[in-house]
């Protein structure tokens, strides 16, 4: 986004916006919320999140509707009434650990980026992130060991294999990005194609297609606006 000058821009202007998988965390019961307070909640499982939410938010975002994004707590570990508006834009990143996971969601990307970084580093990270929101070390590590370890390795790695693009390193890996940052503006610019997911023969290949007109429906981009969704599974 700042590479593009995405952050300059007025939100109703942007053409390249993000959005996060964590803004669709279910709304917690009592009970539910009580075990999260206590670090014995699992949000690295698929069904921590609102999927149907996610879905309808996306589709509505590729249709060129303006829509109103959840906005998550992690501190209480509750969704807030405030809302965040979303504007259409022409390019939407989506990211977060398990956005590959439903198949309906992952199916819209025209894009899949995996971001591959190493486990200590993704440790060290949460630890930090975590003692800001207020949680004690040894919580931290007793929640890591016993959720986000054993669900990275069942649930977020496994989609690892729906990427087109698996980038190591992370931030770090300045090539990587200015390669994706230069796909982005090739797109703005009208310069690129849209590789459109479909079947061949029943194997889950690829075709290429331009991008349809404006007055043109399509089943990923919605007539008077062309969005182009790209993913990025980044794991914490």
């Amino acid at each position: 986004m700042e590479l593009l000058g995405q952050n300059e821009v007025e939100r109703r202007q942007r053409k390249v916006l993000i959005l996060s998988q964590d803004s669709f965390y279910k709304v917690l019961t009592a009970e539910q919320k009580a075990k999260a307070l206590k670090g014995q909640y699992n949000f690295d499982h698929p069904d921590a999140f609102d999927n149907d939410l996610m879905h309808t938010t996306l589709k509505n975002i590729v249709e060129g509707k303006t829509v109103e994004v959840p906005t998550y707590d992690f501190v209480t570990h509750s969704r807030l009434a405030e809302t965040t508006v979303v504007y259409p834009a022409d390019v939407v990143l989506f990211e977060g650990i398990l956005v590959f996971y439903n198949q309906d969601i992952r199916d819209m990307f025209h894009l899949r980026l995996f971001v591959d970084t190493d486990s200590d580093v993704r440790l060290s990270r949460r630890v930090l992130r975590d003692m800001k929101r207020g949680r004690d070390l040894e919580q931290i590590l007793t929640q890591y060991t016993t959720f986000v370890k054993p669900a990275f390795e069942e649930f977020c790695l496994p989609t690892k294999k729906y990427a087109d693009v698996i980038i190591p390193r992370g931030v770090d890996n300045m090539v990587a990005i200015n390669l994706i940052v230069q796909h982005i503006q090739d797109i703005l610019n009208g310069d690129i194609c849209k590789w459109q997911r479909g079947a061949v023969n029943g194997h889950g290949r690829t075709y290429k297609r331009p991008f349809p007109e404006q007055t043109e429906s399509s089943s990923v981009l919605a007539a008077g606006k062309r969005s182009h969704l790209e993913s990025s599974s980044r794991p914490h």
